[in-house]
């Protein structure tokens, strides 16, 4: 039987208007986050699995932790996921989120050229280490972009009793991780960085880096979890957050975060939530 042209059309809107609501029907929900998590390939990793499991669409911004938290405190986000635990723990006791959890955890490390000028490879103390950048005014890249690693290399900074800003040989480029660690190795200067987007990025982005000093306590870096407060945004989507974060928080989820891990089997991040 052959379809009228008429008939076709009606055919064809009601497809379209099924799409539609098929579209609309899907929950998608906004973490705002850092760009160590994007670029070691965390949530290329993860989302895709907590997404099958609930058919929930997490869309990520990757900024700097400070930015991330002020997305947050917009109401721009449903939940942040970010590694500077003083300021989420402040952000929620002034009630912008609620559900605080540590996630996981990794380090910062210092990165240099590899052919350490300043000979910094086997100190054990970061505090000593940038000490001795600014002694002999060796170029130092500094994210300068508020970040979590921006946030722990001035808490370094302040402990050495040295003002950097406004020295030439300390540059700002209010980049994330990975372009700061391209400039750093363009430059043959040290930086400070995360571990994971170390791991992830120094063989494709074929840097002539190595790490000059790891292992120091003070160089711990905890990512933590939070839901943005639906008393304060309306809008927000708290339960599908509450699923995320449940998720990433549950025995499923940790395992998920402890199998990812660099083409050498080196874990980028520890999960540290159920302990």
């Amino acid at each position: 039987m052959q379809i009228k042209p008429k008939n076709l059309f009606i055919v064809a809107l009601i497809f379209l208007l099924f799409s539609a609501y098929e579209v609309s029907a899907e929950t998608r929900i906004r973490c705002a986050s850092t760009t160590s998590t994007q670029n070691s390939g965390l949530f290329d990793y993860i989302l895709p699995i907590f997404e099958k499991k609930t058919g929930i669409k997490v869309d990520v911004v990757a900024v700097g932790t400070g930015a991330a938290i002020e997305i947050g405190k917009r109401g721009d986000a449903d939940v942040v996921l970010v590694h500077a635990k003083e300021q989420e723990l402040k952000a929620v006791e002034e009630g912008y989120f609620v559900n605080r959890h540590d996630v996981m955890y990794n380090d910062f490390v210092i990165i240099g050229h590899q052919n350490d000028p300043l000979k910094l490879k086997g100190m054990k103390s970061a505090n000593d280490a940038f000490k001795k950048i600014a002694e002999n005014s060796a170029l130092f890249v500094s994210r300068g972009d508020k970040s979590g690693t921006h946030t722990k290399e001035l808490s370094i900074w302040k402990k050495t009793g040295i003002e950097p800003k406004g020295q030439k040989w300390y540059l700002e480029v209010g980049q994330g991780m990975e372009k700061t660690q391209r400039i750093a190795n363009e430059k043959r200067a040290y930086t400070l960085t995360d571990r994971g987007t170390w791991l992830a990025t120094k063989g494709k982005d074929k840097l002539e880096m190595i790490i000059v000093l790891e292992g120091d306590t003070a160089l711990f870096n905890q990512y933590g979890v939070m839901a943005v407060n639906p008393a304060k945004h309306k809008h927000a989507k708290y339960k599908e957050a509450m699923e995320f974060i449940n998720w990433l928080i549950s025995k499923e989820g940790q395992q998920v975060i402890a199998s990812f891990k660099d083409k050498n089997g080196n874990p980028l991040f520890i999960p540290n939530a159920l302990k």
